[in-house]
């Protein structure tokens, strides 16, 4: 059934999937073909009738306690414990179980650690010892839909939506290239999303990936799919195919506040002087992570008095970016680095009236804003690709277009959206 409710002024839509088959089928009317049909685990005991008994594994427990509880012995332990496979069950952690298959002459023959709902280890008596195999499940994937407006923070609108903290920060991945998700944004910006849900035997598991998302700033929309290529390398792309990602990350810190911008006519806060500031300072508590914005070799590494701790990475040919005033530098001169690897934290060092990273960017030698200057793209879908790119995105798409207008609509038509 469709969803519709007011949250602070806000109305957010959102589908809501039933575990009932006939109506999973009416609101999914042409499904993504990607569901994957669920088994149970193979019986092992191949016309053995067992009985069985299961332990729960609680804080503190052992395979030893957990064979005492079951009322097997100490010799028990051991031929499973020395078996093949046998130090999967040397971990155990509270919330798995195990579960013991006893015959007609009260042995034990077989042994099920289930490691979670989807990952069970089973252990089938030989002898005095026991052969092991490794069972996983693939749970059903059903696509569900959400969307909603900002009124204040993406998570506080993607929280109001009822979207998981997992989904946020996806969404917040994909668009963070091409977004600034603390200054750009703004109230009536709107975004929506299909994504998948997995269960196993009707019961909910967990949130998958985003499959499809789409995000209006300053009323421009961004459009994004994720696709799997031949070689099993999944991202995400704009409907033509173009990464979403880009060869420089927009910010190299996560948490941060702009504390001076680029400005080639900044008054200097220490010698109070007239000075061109050719980078972005990110105020930044202490130990920060500060990560590489782009792959490239690491060309400078030391310690100056102006600077501080300070790092300098080569891009190719064409673009260098500089990171100072670091507390700690984790990488060495000559080391080749990937993007968002660690490279140092958040300091004070040089001259700096409190911790922050001063970050610059230069191309072709000349400095450029960071927050401004125009990101080079990641490598697009190959062009051996492009077939099954747009076989297997076509669909999606279509799909939550199809959601977006059918919640346009809802909207129109619902008794809050004719209030005078």
């Amino acid at each position: 059934m469709l969803i519709a409710f007011a949250l602070s002024g806000m109305i957010i839509l959102g589908f809501s999937f039933p575990r009932d088959e006939s109506h999973t089928a009416m609101l999914i009317s042409e499904p993504i073909p990607i569901a994957i049909e669920s088994h149970p685990a193979e019986d092992n005991s191949k016309n053995i009738n067992l009985q069985w008994h299961t332990e729960k594994v609680g804080n503190g427990d052992n395979l030893s306690t957990l064979f005492q509880r079951a009322n097997f012995s100490a010799v028990d332990v051991y031929q499973i414990s020395s078996s093949p496979k046998g130090k999967s069950l040397s971990n155990l952690f509270p919330g798995e179980s195990l579960r013991f298959g006893i015959d007609e002459s009260n042995q034990l023959r077989e042994v099920h650690y289930a490691r979670s709902p989807l990952e069970t280890h089973v252990f089938t008596r030989q002898g005095t010892r026991y052969s092991a195999e490794k069972k996983l499940r693939q749970p059903e994937i059903i696509l569900s839909y959400r969307e909603g407006i900002i009124q204040d923070s993406l998570y506080l609108s993607g929280k109001k939506a009822n979207l998981p903290d997992k989904l946020i920060m996806e969404m917040a991945n994909i668009f963070g290239w091409d977004i600034d998700f603390v200054f750009d944004i703004r109230p009536g910006d709107s975004f929506s999303l299909l994504y998948e849900d997995r269960f196993i035997d009707g019961e909910k598991l967990s949130v998958g990936n985003i499959i499809a998302a789409s995000f209006t700033n300053r009323k421009k929309t961004l459009n994004a799919v994720r696709y799997t290529d031949s070689n099993g390398v999944s991202d995400y792309y704009t409907p033509k195919g173009l990464s979403m990602r880009k060869t420089f990350l927009r910010t190299p810190l996560d948490i941060f506040r702009i504390s001076s911008g680029f400005n080639l006519r900044r008054k200097h806060p220490i010698h109070k002087k007239i000075k061109a500031h050719r980078g972005v300072d990110y105020a930044a508590p202490r130990g920060t992570p500060v990560y590489a914005a782009g792959a490239g070799k690491v060309i400078e590494v030391g310690y100056s008095k102006a600077n501080g701790n300070y790092v300098f990475l080569q891009h190719g040919q064409t673009y260098i970016t500089k990171y100072l005033h670091l507390n700690k530098k984790k990488v060495r001169r000559g080391q080749t680095v990937k993007q968002k690897q660690l490279i140092g934290t958040v300091g004070s060092t040089g001259y700096a009236t409190g911790p922050h990273l001063h970050y610059e960017f230069l191309v072709n030698g000349m400095h450029r804003n960071p927050r401004t200057v125009k990101l080079p793209q990641a490598k697009p879908v190959a062009t051996s690709e492009k077939i099954a790119f747009n076989a297997a995105t076509a669909p999606i798409l279509v799909q939550l277009a199809q959601y977006q207008k059918s919640t346009q609509l809802a909207l129109r038509e619902s008794p809050s959206s004719n209030a005078n």
